[in-house]
């Protein structure tokens, strides 16, 4: 009877493994148990939709054109303070978009940092911007600008790093430097960003388990934002980012945790390994780094810009991850880019 039971036992335990590992199936948009499809799309090689909002200056009129990509729990309803006046001054038009899962994309099961820049490329030739155009990665839109800057380059006017994603497992950085930086992290984001490095199939589980908390800002763990990010918390509020309800209407893993492993996920180069894309000055590479950013350790971008000085590093005193939100350093972002 013993040889019966240990089987059963095993089994159970497998089959519990195995649903407990498998990602809820994903709703997409304009499928049968989606959610409906209430923005403009356009449609990508590989068969995927994107979702996309034009602002500013009608493009066939604009004299610069600006892709900006959001960050982790974010979508193309990014709410930036970028003043009328400052986009009729100099014919800015901004396209916003929802990157891979969030929103009204759709999700991309094989999501990189490569394929994060290819869809920019498709994006931009299916909106008719041009053969060149400018981007600006916030946060954990980051990772797909490194991409633009790798893969891309001939592509690019500019691009504009803004409290960009950092990767605490690149493999040019010093081990001592990176060690240091991820000693800063809370506990359990530590943790979620190993499960999503070494084991990403792990990472569903251990985003929607309840014993231990998984990622701070998920958890809702004020600490980890400065003052100043507190201050533009309170004021702006829900205002942040218009559609709220919309960001993972798809899926958390398909947003949220898919976002996460690709990220994290070792890359083909890393920032150190870049030439610059502008020998001749034609263009150029900024990063804007809060120097009071709980959430990204400022020694990582800091030493990527020690390490190429054609990247225009600019040091924000008390800024914090939000700092994009006050209007004075949106607009300082946008002229350095687009006029130097």
């Amino acid at each position: 009877m013993v040889g019966p039971i240990a089987v059963a036992v095993v089994v159970g335990i497998l089959g519990w493994a195995y649903w407990a590992l498998k990602p809820p199936p994903s709703k997409i948009c304009g499928s049968r148990n989606g959610p409906p499809v209430t923005s403009p799309r356009v449609k990508l090689s590989d068969g995927r939709y994107l979702a996309y909002r034009e602002i500013g200056s009608p493009k066939e009129e604009a004299k610069y054109k600006v892709i900006v990509i959001h960050g982790f729990d974010s979508s193309k309803d990014l709410n930036l303070p970028i003043p009328q006046e400052l986009i009729e001054e100099l014919k800015i038009y901004f396209l916003f978009y929802d990157r891979a899962g969030y929103g009204d994309s759709d999700p991309n099961p094989s999501r990189s940092v490569k394929n994060e820049a290819s869809d920019i490329e498709e994006l931009a030739d299916q909106l008719q911007l041009g053969s060149r155009f400018y981007v600006i990665g916030i946060s954990m839109g980051g990772y797909p600008a490194w991409g633009c800057l790798r893969y891309i380059p001939h592509r690019l006017l500019g691009a504009s790093f803004v409290v960009p994603f950092v990767h605490y497992w690149w493999h040019s950085f010093p081990s001592k430097l990176l060690r240091e930086a991820f000693a800063k992290l809370p506990v359990p984001d530590q943790w979620t960003f190993r499960v999503a490095h070494h084991a990403p199939w792990l990472l569903c589980w251990w985003m929607t388990q309840k014993w231990f908390t998984s990622l701070s800002i998920m958890a809702g763990n004020m600490k980890i934002f400065s003052p100043g990010d507190m201050e533009i918390i309170k004021s702006c509020g829900d205002k942040i980012n218009l559609c709220q309800e919309k960001i993972h209407q798809q899926g958390v893993h398909e947003s949220l945790h898919r976002d996460l492993i690709a990220g994290y996920a070792s890359w083909e180069f890393d920032p150190l390994e870049l030439e610059n894309p502008f020998p001749n000055n034609q263009g150029s590479v900024h990063i804007w780094q809060g120097m009071a950013d709980r959430i990204i350790p400022y020694e990582i971008n800091q030493h990527i810009a020690e390490k190429h000085p054609w990247i225009h590093y600019h040091e924000v005193p008390d800024g914090g991850h939000l700092c994009i939100f006050k209007s004075d350093l949106c607009v300082a972002v946008v002229r350095a880019l687009l006029l130097g």
